[in-house]
């Protein structure tokens, strides 16, 4: 366990970065801090939530990761106002500790630049990946910190399951991570011979997207290009039940159970022959009234609006690129940059660029408190 002190980089005559802001800490929830941020306001102000953060030697992918999850609403809440505490196992219970230590000082500590050296040192512990001084991937450390903290605030709940044949008990795991960012598609697939189709269902936290275009598309063509209906043929046949044989399939994908957080991963890495190349086509994403329906079931179709809360940049080439991230804060409503340690409001208009490679979408009307 660690002091929150331990967490706070002191200042070390760097100047702004380092700036106190007087705030306390505390067990205290997002809404309470709200009446802070009456009115827009400006860098170095005593606004929470925008703080900055150290970077530790090529750590931009894992800062750009930690500003975006520090930004969903009901994640801030449920860390500030100390719920994790009584879920915490406390076989792995370092990183989720880690973590909280580093959310409670970016959004009531008093820096406007924290080091994420100790979430960093805890996390690279159980992924030696990350303990190299070497440019990473943020989709992959994504996942990872996801897994990380449901590992260590998961709890299992039994569920008895019936069908025509038998009746067995289910055991499900749920945490904080899978309330907000799992979701589930079903795959139809269907036997081109004799027409039966069955469901495969499969759980994600991220929908990694292809990209259809090299110059320019829309986050609808990722989407369009994602859920097409697919032909399973050659080596790809399945072995239909019905026919006793290898068989031609068509499979198509539907959303089934749409998270209150969607993460869609751009895929902008590709291989070509033998090397990797990065695809700089320019995608357009709305901020707002992203229509998630017609690619769910009819039963989800009516709650499938979300918003832009964040998003993750990468600039530069494969091995010596940059990241960075777009966060809209969640009480003044304004967009800001963070890149490290700086920080930098900015307009909307400025949020579309054709470096993003991460875009987290929230719910619409998705309530801070759970």
């Amino acid at each position: 366990m660690w002091d929150r002190a331990s967490c706070a980089m002191k200042p070390d005559g760097r100047g702004d970065n380092m700036k106190k802001r007087g705030w306390k800490y505390g067990s205290i929830c997002l809404e309470s801090v709200k009446y802070s941020c009456k009115k827009p306001m400006e860098m170095n102000s005593q606004c929470p939530g925008l703080t900055g953060l150290s970077n530790l030697g090529n750590t931009c992918y894992m800062n750009a990761i930690l500003q975006c999850l520090c930004s969903v609403p009901p994640l801030v809440e449920y860390f500030l106002s100390g719920k994790y505490k009584a879920a915490l196992r406390k076989e792995n219970g370092e990183s989720v500790t880690a973590f909280g230590c580093l959310m409670s000082d970016m959004w009531l500590g008093e820096f406007d630049c924290v080091s994420p050296e100790v979430f960093h040192s805890v996390l690279r512990k159980r992924y030696p990946t990350f303990s190299e001084r070497t440019q990473q991937d943020a989709q992959e450390f994504l996942i990872c910190v996801l897994n990380e903290l449901h590992e260590a605030l998961k709890k299992s709940s039994k569920r008895c399951v019936t069908d025509a044949k038998i009746s067995r008990q289910s055991v499900s795991e749920t945490s904080i991570i899978t309330q907000l960012f799992e979701g589930q598609l079903s795959y139809g697939i269907t036997c081109l011979e004799c027409k039966t189709t069955t469901d495969r269902p499969e759980s994600f936290t991220v929908l990694s997207l292809p990209i259809p275009s090299k110059t320019v598309c829309s986050l609808e063509d990722c989407l369009k290009c994602f859920f097409q209906q697919d032909t399973l043929s050659l080596n790809n046949q399945i072995h239909c039940s019905s026919c006793g044989t290898k068989q031609d399939a068509a499979v198509k994908g539907t959303i089934t159970k749409a998270p209150q957080v969607i993460i869609f991963h751009l895929k902008r890495f590709e291989w070509q022959s033998k090397h990797k190349r990065k695809l700089s086509t320019d995608i357009f994403y709305p901020l707002s009234n992203l229509d998630l329906s017609p690619y769910s079931s009819p039963v989800f179709a009516k709650d499938a609006e979300y918003s832009l809360c964040a998003v993750v940049n990468h600039s530069g080439f494969l091995d010596d690129g940059h990241y960075t991230a777009f966060c809209k804060h969640s009480l003044t409503e304004n967009w800001y940059s963070f890149n490290d340690t700086q920080i930098t409001k900015v307009p909307s208009s400025s949020v579309q660029t054709d470096t993003a490679y991460l875009l987290f979408y929230t719910c619409q009307g998705l309530l801070c408190t759970r």
